[in-house]
């Protein structure tokens, strides 16, 4: 039977869609199945359409979700007296969703002065639906000893102590900043100079909380990066008129007037700050486009006055704009008018605004009781497919406990200094960052991060002789001389791989500016294979939206023999296993079973013959077509007898053609993360990267190779 949990918010404000979004991905990475449901739409227009957390949960999530009843028909109901028949639909949504999920998540009104009938109709809701109570909250402008009273006097309203299905209070947007009425404000440069910053200890809300029959499941600290907007964004609310698009997506994280004289602003030509200027300024926007040419990722320029960029200073900034991709928009309206309009901005996320919204998701998730969540999804005992998110879950906590020490070849390259940042922050591995240091220190500067604990950074320079010896012995066979060994050691992908080989790091991971020949040529040559392993291999984890499933080989063999094939499946397995998923193998081909034959249906007839002895305790089944493979209905009309067919979870293609365009078609039809390539059968691990790799796929790659590590 299903549970469920009912976020009540006690107040306005207090980011209802943020905890629910992170409540939700919290359990996913339990690997609980949730529904979800707003029962009464409340979107903040007031116009009868979809609220915004479901229609979150809908373009983000494969949740199943529920239709909810428009506010309008609500408050005519309530108004008639016939809440009982509002009841009713809500209780029929619940009774569906509730039939395949093990926790429904309902969120409920936000209580306003337009709809002070909130909190009884959301008590009334708990009741109807049996809904177990989560308070939602957030400080504003009180002390936490002033919140807690807060907290406790609405908990009275749901029964206080004396109702068991009350769990405790979520406190979100804890130290804010806020201004006199409460409400929260980015902190934007010369608007917001007023607003309070409250820096309170957040041990002090468990320490007060200890003796309150409410229990804290959750205190979820201010973060200015959730908030941070995208240039488009901006340019929709100030209807501006984009005069260079660049980068549209570019975060804004500060706003800047450039009312001052050009010496008093360079400090503000930072990482993710939007200069508002007017159009007769050349000097500021001259200096912007130097900061540019720099590595300095400005968030945009907002031209205000009116004024149009003299033609000279236009021709001298335009190709520098074009190139760094930097937004420039102008609107008609002076400056004051401009702060005037950016005070009104809707922090909300926006419903298409993907990296935010998973930002959200992953930042909040974080933040609650681990208990509290392991005690909601313990309860559900259903064997279920492995969720991207409980999959990413796993990795990361996997590479925590695993504590590893990963060299970063590309070490002054800007996602891999970012990406080793977040590894450091989230705990995943330390990093080993190949490069200078004063070209490490500058390139972080220029994309607004900081250089922590956690990071090492080696001048190559300063270590390369070290190896000179090591490399000749390895590589004497080959006629390696100290000449070309010092040649080849300036390479640093070489140089990785000689202290992967030493023992000094754990893994290696190279690509995001090398090809893979540039990556797995060292390693192949120096680490070489592991014992009982012949060949090297790739997977690929396909995140799809309902479940995991691992594309070998996609990287690295052109044309395997069955028995290379063979021991790509075994491997392929193995490695599925390894992170967590139950390993269904089917031997790709563009015939099922009998149905075809030719030389490339027998060699994976072969492999298949060859991998089934070899391993009988894996399932393992071939020649399958991948709709055989994947869909059920197609299965039982093509492979009725086969226990793989319809429900495969490890994919092993013929060859690299296959393999390599399968994957990439899949990837980008579906607009899917896939994490990868990952190689098997190295005696130490060594991965690749995508040249077009984001921040996050080298964070998961990170994470993969650490845990690959225990493993060698």
């Amino acid at each position: 039977m299903s549970r469920t949990i009912i976020l009540i918010p006690i107040s306005a404000g207090v980011g209802l869609t943020s905890v629910s979004l992170g409540l939700i991905r919290a359990l996913e990475q339990k690997g609980t199945k949730i529904g979800f449901m707003k029962p009464i739409s409340q979107p903040r227009s007031g116009e009868d359409m979809l609220d915004r957390t479901t229609s979150i949960v809908r373009t983000s999530t494969t949740i199943e979700t529920t239709e909810p009843v428009m506010l309008s028909e609500a408050e005519n109901l309530i108004g008639q007296n016939q809440t009982d028949v509002l009841l009713e639909k809500i209780v029929a949504q619940h009774q569906q969703i509730s039939k395949d999920n093990d926790i429904v998540i309902v969120e409920g009104l936000i209580p306003s002065r337009k709809n002070s009938y909130a909190n009884s109709v959301n008590y009334d809701i708990a009741q109807a639906l049996d809904a177990e109570i989560i308070l939602v909250s957030a400080p504003a402008t009180e002390t936490p000893a002033q919140l807690k009273e807060r907290v406790e006097a609405a908990a009275a309203s749901f029964g206080g102590k004396s109702n068991p299905n009350l769990l405790g209070v979520v406190i979100n947007k804890f130290n804010a900043p806020v201004d006199e009425s409460g409400r929260t404000r980015p902190d934007l440069t010369e608007i917001f100079d007023s607003f309070q910053h409250s820096h309170n200890n957040i041990k002090e809300i468990y320490k007060l909380f200890e003796n309150s029959p409410i229990k804290v499941l959750a205190c979820i600290p201010w973060s200015a990066d959730l908030i941070a907007t995208r240039a488009i964004d901006l340019v929709k609310h100030l209807g501006a008129s984009i005069l260079n698009e660049g980068d549209m997506n570019r975060r804004i994280r500060s706003i800047t007037f450039c009312a001052r004289t050009l010496p008093n602003m360079i400090e503000h030509f930072k990482a993710g700050s939007l200069l508002v200027v007017s159009a007769d300024r050349p000097e500021i926007l001259t200096a912007a486009a130097l900061a540019a040419t720099t590595g300095i990722e400005l968030g945009g320029i907002l031209l205000t006055g009116g004024y149009k960029i003299d033609c000279e200073i236009k021709k001298l900034c335009n190709p520098t704009f074009e190139n760094t991709k930097l937004p420039v928009f102008r609107i008609e309206g002076n400056t004051w008018q401009t702060a005037l309009s950016l005070q009104s901005f809707n922090l909300e996320v926006p419903v298409d605004d993907k990296e935010r919204i998973e930002n959200i998701k992953q930042y909040t998730s974080g933040q609650f009781d681990a208990d509290f969540i392991h005690s909601l999804a313990s309860a559900s005992v259903r064997a279920r497919r492995l969720s991207p998110p409980a999959f990413r879950y796993q990795l990361t906590e996997l590479a925590r406990a695993a504590k590893k020490r990963i060299v970063l070849p590309e070490g002054d390259e800007p996602r891999t200094i970012k990406a080793a940042v977040l590894c450091a922050e989230r705990g995943i591995a330390e990093c080993v960052l190949l490069a200078k240091p004063e070209d490490v220190k500058r390139v972080a500067d220029s994309q607004g991060v900081k250089l922590g604990n956690g990071i090492t950074v080696i001048d190559p320079a300063s270590v390369r002789e070290n190896y000179v010896a090591r490399l000749v012995e390895l590589r004497k066979a080959k006629g390696m001389t100290e000449m070309a060994a010092r040649e080849q050691l300036e390479d640093t992908v070489v140089l990785g791989t000689m202290m992967l080989e030493a023992g000094e790091v754990d893994g290696l991971v190279s690509g995001a500016v090398h090809t893979t020949a540039n990556t797995i040529r060292p390693p192949m040559q120096i680490i070489k294979t592991a014992p009982g392993s012949s060949i090297i291999s790739s997977i690929f984890f396909m995140l799809l939206p309902d479940q995991v499933l691992v594309y070998g080989d996609c990287a690295v063999n052109p044309d395997p023999t069955a028995e290379q094939l063979a021991e790509i499946a075994i491997q392929s397995a193995e490695s599925a296993k390894s992170f967590g998923i139950d390993p269904r193998v089917a031997m790709i081909s563009y015939s099922t079973g009998t149905s075809g034959s030719g030389a490339d249906v027998e060699k994976v007839k072969e492999a298949t013959r060859i991998a089934q002895e070899k391993r009988p305790d894996l399932l393992i089944d071939g020649p399958l077509q991948y709709d055989a493979a994947v869909m059920e209905d197609v299965a039982r009309s093509k492979a009725p007898n086969s226990k793989v067919a319809g429900k495969a979870t490890v994919f092993v293609f013929p060859d690299l053609n296959t393999g390599n365009t399968t994957y990439k078609a899949v990837q980008r039809s579906a607009d899917l993360v896939s994490i990868g390539p990952m190689l098997q059968g190295m005696r130490k691990p060594v991965n690749d990267l995508s040249r077009g790799a984001l921040v996050d796929d080298i964070v998961y790659t990170i994470a993969l190779t650490a845990i690959q590590a225990t493993q060698c």
